[in-house]
């Protein structure tokens, strides 16, 4: 009796020990988060360099980072930035008046009347459409331009935020295998089963960042390319914005080169809108078509489906990190039920 109580009480003050370690490490979450992504991508790479070095963990782990550093983390840095200046030039001009989107869906209603009857089908008027899309575009521009104030403002925070996770993720390429090793001496969850789910967490994540970063990429540069070739203002805005926008499988960058396309339309701009039109289906649509199927989908094991919804579950939920958090939790689901299936529900 004593030694079942003493049991209980030990576990209880475990759970609690533990919530509240998790609860101290809340501030960090982002950058643990990212540290184990990029230490799952380059664990491989990591294990390649130490057996080339003559087994020094520590010297494969700082080329390693040094690596993961050229390759990702500078560039996304060096695009991110980007981004934030094109977008907070992208609100000056509409603040000023260089940009009006009214007058651009005023444009596109008179070359395309079937636009004013649809809106009538639905008891809609056109001024309130054309003063929703004005604020949307507004409120958008001043958020964004918010956010980079907000970054200029908390420059040492990001920077911290920054070295712990290049700290952290240098002990996770050299120490990994040992922290998973002990995660399942402890996880009562059986030895197996728990070598399953840390190989489909490593499979689901480096194919989940790798090939949405590669489609990112790729359609983002192949988007930007079009608009500058076309000269179309913003060429380096839009081309990041597809490639944040290409994270939703199927329709992201369409979300971009469609309406403009439409606009050319309207003005009359027909051969730069039907090149842009065809090259929009055509090439980047490809890329997405191709690239995603062959680089996420066949190495999750996940139907194009779960992949679409579960990133946009994530996305919604967790931001930018639902990206990997989505299709994460769909693969973790489907293999515990697998396991489920195998071991719990099959005949006697």
């Amino acid at each position: 009796m004593r030694e079942s109580l003493e049991r209980r009480s030990f576990l209880l003050t475990l759970g609690f020990v533990s919530i509240a370690f998790a609860w101290v490490l809340i501030p960090f979450w982002g950058a643990i988060f990212w540290a184990s992504v990029v230490a799952v991508i380059f664990f491989p790479l990591q294990q390649k360099l130490k057996t080339k070095l003559g087994d020094k963990p520590n010297r494969a782990a700082i080329v390693t980072l040094l690596i993961a550093l050229i390759i990702v983390i500078i560039p996304v840095l060096g695009i991110s930035y980007s981004f934030v200046q094109e977008g907070v030039g992208f609100y000056q001009r509409l603040d000023s008046g260089k940009i009006n989107p009214g007058k651009i869906f005023d444009e596109i209603q008179s070359a395309f009347p079937v636009i004013n009857d649809l809106l009538a089908q639905f008891d809609i008027k056109a001024s309130d459409v054309r003063d929703k899309i004005s604020s949307l575009a507004m409120n958008g521009s001043k958020l964004l331009a918010e956010k980079a104030l907000t970054i200029g403002q908390n420059t040492f925070s990001f920077l911290m935020s920054l070295a712990l996770m290049i700290y952290l993720t240098f002990f996770l390429l050299r120490d990994g295998h040992r922290l998973i090793n002990l995660m399942v001496q402890a996880l009562p969850l059986g030895d197996e089963r728990e070598h399953k789910l840390f190989s489909k967490f490593a499979e689901v994540t480096r194919a989940t960042v790798k090939g949405n970063l590669v489609v990112a990429v790729v359609q983002g540069a192949l988007g930007g390319i079009i608009f500058a070739l076309l000269g179309i203002p913003g060429a380096l805005l839009w081309g990041v914005v597809m490639a944040f926008l290409s994270l939703i499988p199927a329709v992201g960058a369409a979300l971009v080169w469609l309406p403009v396309a439409v606009y050319l339309y309207a003005t009359g701009s027909w051969v730069s809108a039907t090149i842009l039109v065809t090259y929009g289906a055509v090439v980047i649509g490809l890329a997405d078509n191709l690239l995603r199927p062959l680089l996420v989908g066949r190495d999750t094991k996940l139907p194009d489906y779960v992949v679409l919804f579960s990133t946009l579950g994530g996305l919604s939920l967790f931001g930018i990190t639902g990206f990997v958090l989505g299709p994460l939790v769909a693969a973790l689901f489907m293999v515990f039920w697998d396991i489920f299936k195998t071991e719990f529900n099959s005949a006697p």
